[in-house]
């Protein structure tokens, strides 16, 4: 889908979203310092904007103010951004974002890694994956960027083997090589909707992102019967247009996000479900 048509789907839709570039309001000292400036920027609901509203009142000290709109989808926070009504967004991991920029040729850098959302693998009828049987359904997403996370954490558990040689960053269901379980992978559904497949149980086994299941109060590593490891390259990161990777505002931002204090907080909210990157 072409970007023209996303965006006249939302305003179909009435989503409206009025954004300025980051600066003070004065178009000639955009980005020329960290003070007075507003950083408008596109979230995930959770645990990305409210992430980002802990900050809120520790930059509001630095003189930038945040303004956060959220968002509860993959593609248009990218559109929004390249289009100019947002100055950054906060919703991706690097595996999604160098894809997106690959596909749409968007101008974009990775400002920073915040934090890492261990995407967990729900069952209502098994315990484990030890109790998996012959032939059962995994639901996957269909963003393929976390296809090989999904396999990873099968391939961990001894459930699957991929091909010599495969990436699992990149890596599709077509690159399994041995299924013992004849295990069927099906992956045609947003990942917003994978929480209410789980809840309906729609299959015996359903992959869900950390930040869809803990917004619906689904415990990633309570409820589940696998998770993936806090060492994958699956980080969330800051999103940026280039002319403003060097935006005192933008370093200022990802700088407090990787402040001690907002690590801690996302230790103490999320129990696990979501790590700060410490590097």
């Amino acid at each position: 889908m072409k970007k023209k048509t996303i965006l006249s789907a939302l305003a179909t839709a009435g989503v409206i979203v009025t954004l300025a570039a980051c600066g003070n309001g004065n178009e000639e000292s955009n980005g020329s310092n960290a003070e007075d400036t507003t950083i408008k920027i596109g979230a995930s609901n959770v645990p990305h904007a409210e992430i980002l509203e802990f900050v809120q009142p520790i930059l509001e000290e630095e003189g930038i103010t945040l303004d956060i709109t959220t968002y509860n989808d993959y593609v248009i926070p990218n559109v929004a951004l390249d289009e100019g009504e947002i100055d950054a967004n906060y919703f991706q991991h690097i595996p999604f974002f160098d894809a997106a920029v690959e596909e749409n040729g968007y101008d974009f850098v990775n400002a920073g890694s915040i934090h890492i959302e261990p995407l967990a693998i729900f069952s209502q009828r098994y315990e484990s994956l030890d109790d998996v049987e012959d032939g059962a359904t995994v639901l996957v997403s269909n963003n393929q960027a976390d296809w090989g996370r999904v396999i990873g954490i099968f391939q961990e558990a001894g459930l699957v083997t991929v091909k010599d040689g495969v990436d699992l960053t990149t890596a599709t269901f077509e690159d399994i090589d041995e299924n013992p379980k004849n295990l069927v992978f099906e992956y045609e559904n947003d990942p917003a909707l994978m929480t209410t497949l789980y809840q309906q149980d729609e299959a015996e086994l359903i992959a869900i992102n950390s930040n869809f299941a803990v917004d619906q109060d689904i415990s990633p590593i309570d409820d589940s019967v696998a998770i993936e490891s806090t060492s994958s390259p699956y980080a969330n990161i800051i999103a940026v247009r280039s002319e403003d990777s060097e935006d005192p505002a933008i370093l200022k931002l990802v700088e407090t996000l990787k402040s001690k204090e907002v690590q801690d907080f996302i230790l103490e909210e999320w129990d696990g479900a979501v790590v700060p990157v410490t590097e």
